[in-house]
């Protein structure tokens, strides 16, 4: 019985029924990344058949299958493909969504055969990134080399009927090996079949696909367009849905870009978007005031003052408001910069002592100080600290030479 062909897939998508294989992707692409359950949870089941929409609209045979005998032909396999079978393509769909009506007969006829399709791994390739990089933003161009189902035999390998089971392992893909270890003692080795790789299946070299020599796939090298966007984290990933290998009958894994921020030789970010960076100022303006400037992330210079009059003590902490990183997605928000403050006083000292008494003059009065009276007082004075000064380890070499003597004496008086 021929089945009416429907557009549904089509329509899920967005695209019409003469689309090409191009704009077939792109559709995909956008809204996997659009309901991918990373990001909208609650719309799993949209993602689902979304993706099963671009597997079968991607696949030249299924394509085939759909457009002469719409669903229900891929449901039944269609009696022009009868080896097809679609069980695991629909778990995910019959029985609820927007093919629910269906459901019904799916469900009578699944049963415990129903699951879920198989899926390729994840690839994961760090980006390197600066802090400049994720205060503006970029887009980086990465070369990646993956697998494609070889078109030339549409995944099969070789002409229609030419894969077999391998003799050697049964169709199993591995070899079992027994050994002996004593009376009644054996051991069991498994290991991968050396005919078929572990495929369990192989395809003799004069019916191979003259393209991928019966591997199904091919290399091919990628560039993908990496969007770094402003306020992006160390750590944080950008997925590229379904460019992972691609393998017969497996959807593809995903393409995962993990940003590695390298370290700033200025500023450092903290966990709420702020900055942070450590200045030296002169005493003077740490008393007195002044200006400097600090060339930012990208490249602006800000101008900042510090208020005459204004006692900045070392250590202290200054904030530069909404000078920090920008919030991922909401750009024009930025956290704040913080400043601290290292004072640098001089090291000579003050030779001409009528400055002394000016400066004394202007700063706050000393604490008033009473000389002890007794005889037991002795005064002394600073120097520079020697941590080479022998002196300080209160073992002079008079000592060492006396203590030397003394041990001789007491070890003859023991004889």
């Amino acid at each position: 019985m021929c089945i009416m062909a429907d557009s549904k897939l089509y329509d899920l998508l967005g695209v019409s029924r003469s689309a090409t294989d191009n704009e077939v992707k792109k559709a995909y692409r956008r809204l996997a990344k659009e309901y991918h359950p990373d990001k909208n949870p609650e719309n799993g089941d949209i993602f689902k058949e979304i993706s099963f929409a671009y597997d079968v609209l991607s696949n030249p045979e299924k394509k085939g299958i759909y457009d002469k005998h719409g669903l229900k032909g891929l449901q039944e396999g269609a009696s022009d493909h009868s080896g097809f079978f679609a069980d695991d393509l629909f778990s995910h769909i019959f029985g609820g969504g927007m093919f629910g009506g269906m459901g019904g007969g799916m469900g009578a006829m699944g049963g415990a055969r129903r699951a879920r399709r198989q899926r390729g791994q994840d690839t994961l390739h760090p980006l390197r990134v600066t802090l400049e990089d994720l205060y503006t933003g970029k887009t980086a161009k990465l070369q990646l080399s993956k697998n494609v189902i070889c078109l030339a035999c549409k995944g099969m390998g070789g002409r229609p009927g030419a894969m077999v089971n391998c003799k050697s392992c049964h169709g199993r893909g591995i070899k079992v090996t027994v050994q002996q270890l004593g009376p009644g003692m054996v051991q069991h080795f498994q290991t991968v079949c050396p005919d078929c790789h572990g495929e369990g299946e192989y395809i003799n070299e004069r019916d191979r696909c003259k393209d991928c020599l019966g591997k199904k796939v091919k290399n091919e090298t990628k560039v993908l367009e990496v969007h770094v966007d402003k306020g992006m984290r160390d750590g944080q990933k950008i997925y590229f849905y379904g460019e992972g290998d691609q393998q017969p009958g497996i959807e593809p894994g995903d393409i995962i870009i993990v940003l590695q921020q390298k370290d700033h030789e200025v500023f450092q970010r903290d966990a709420s978007d702020d900055l942070w960076m450590t200045h030296t100022i002169g005493i003077t303006e740490a008393l007195c005031g002044g200006q400097f400037t600090v060339t930012h992330l990208d490249n602006q210079t800000l101008l900042v003052t510090i208020t005459a009059g204004q006692v900045l003590r070392p250590g202290v902490v200054m904030t530069v408001e909404r000078e920090g990183m920008p919030f991922y997605k909401n750009p024009f928000e930025k956290g704040n910069l913080h400043i601290r403050f290292d004072v640098r006083f001089p090291e000579n000292g003050f030779a001409d002592n009528s400055a002394l008494v000016e400066l004394e003059a202007m700063l706050p009065p000393r604490p008033q100080f009473i000389m002890p009276t007794g005889e037991h007082m002795e005064e002394v004075n600073l120097h520079d600290y020697n941590p080479h000064d022998e002196r300080g380890s209160g073992r002079t070499d008079a000592y060492h030479e006396d203590e030397e003597e003394s041990g001789a004496g007491v070890r003859c008086a023991h004889q």
